[in-house]
């Protein structure tokens, strides 16, 4: 059968799972086909952080074990990942999100060897309140994107000579202001409800967009259809009138899809804190990415330094990355994807 799904042991992609693999149940036809992504040594490097605070592998199997599925687990090694780069650029057609849309390039183009079509479980974060910024006041209160409030840190990435005439800040902030100005607030929306419609309004008009290009991106580049269930219209509609009090039940991100899948999946996987999509925590990628930055870099005459802020990149380069520590999308972008792409779109 040519479909499957993704399946990373989190909430999301395991509801998409679940249904799928029992519907193929009842209709008599082959158990689900269900693939992860995973890095060389991933194990042995992983450190835990408030945004990824742990491994996917122990509820892949726990997923694996309580459904009518077959598992099959693709291993991406730091070579590979880092000489993806320029073709998962190039597949994006703008700078996307460096090592994170290479994985995907080279996991759709693994699955492709056997499948034509999978599901997987994005959207649902913006549709259901998954995200941090959600629940952190200092991104509620940042008066941007709340997964951008690192400005001044980007607007130093630029040469001076076009940092002195492109000021992103206030372009960002017109963005911001224009599409805040196409809420619609409802006369018994309470303050939460009314502030998170704000946010809710944002990350699907702005963030969900962008990965939705880069799932549609990465996967027709391997000729992989990638289809995103949650993000149905008419669930995005419904989803976007629940009061926030409801939508964060008990306090929890997705704390409403939580509550609805209780009885449905194991109780670990609904529990599970969220878990932002795979990437490598080996040193070696990091190395990888340093030398390739840095031989581009050894050529002043280098188109990139007639954009980009050249003694800055080295100064991020000669750090190991703590010149550059603040994330651009939230919990995904840091240190070695920095390296990857010096200027996040």
């Amino acid at each position: 059968m040519p479909l499957c799904t993704f399946l990373s042991g989190g909430l999301d992609s395991s509801i998409i799972t679940k249904f799928t693999s029992d519907f193929l149940k009842e209709e008599g036809l082959p158990p689900l086909d269900t693939y992860s992504v995973d890095y060389v040594d991933n194990d042995k490097n992983f450190v835990k952080s408030d945004f990824q605070p742990n491994s996917d592998n122990y509820y892949i199997e726990l997923m694996n074990n309580c459904t009518y599925s077959k598992h099959h687990k693709v291993v991406l090694d730091t070579p590979e990942l880092a000489k993806a780069l320029e073709n998962a650029m190039i597949a994006r057609d703008v700078p996307g999100m460096a090592d994170v849309d290479s994985s995907l390039y080279l996991f759709c183009k693994e699955v492709k060897k056997e499948k034509t079509v999978t599901l997987m479980g994005e959207c649902a974060d913006e549709i259901f309140g998954g995200y941090p910024w959600f629940f952190r006041e200092d991104a509620l209160s940042s008066g941007t994107f709340p997964w951008s409030i690192a400005i001044s840190e980007r607007q130093h990435l630029l040469n001076p000579d076009i940092a002195n005439k492109v000021n992103l800040k206030d372009y960002i902030d017109f963005r911001y202001n224009e599409s805040l100005s196409n809420v619609e607030i409802l006369d018994n929306d309470s303050f939460d409800t009314a502030e998170k419609r704000k946010i809710s309004y944002l990350t699907m008009s702005w963030f969900m967009q962008t990965l939705l290009d880069r799932a549609d991106r990465m996967g027709m580049a391997s000729g992989l259809e990638v289809r995103v269930p949650f993000c149905d219209y008419r669930l995005a509609q419904y989803m976007y009138n629940v009061p926030w009090e409801m939508k964060a039940y008990k306090g929890r991100e997705k704390g409403l899809l939580r509550y609805i899948m209780k009885d449905v999946l194991p109780e670990e996987i609904v529990d599970r804190k969220k878990s932002p999509y795979p990437k490598t925590h080996n040193p070696t990628y990091l190395r990888a990415v340093k030398q390739m930055l840095t031989d581009i870099m050894k050529d002043s005459n280098a188109p990139i330094n007639f954009l980009l802020n050249r003694d800055y990149i080295l100064d991020i380069l000669n750090t190991d990355g703590s010149a550059f520590t603040r994330p651009w999308f939230g919990q995904l972008m840091t240190r070695s994807t920095t390296y990857g792409l010096p200027l996040p779109s």
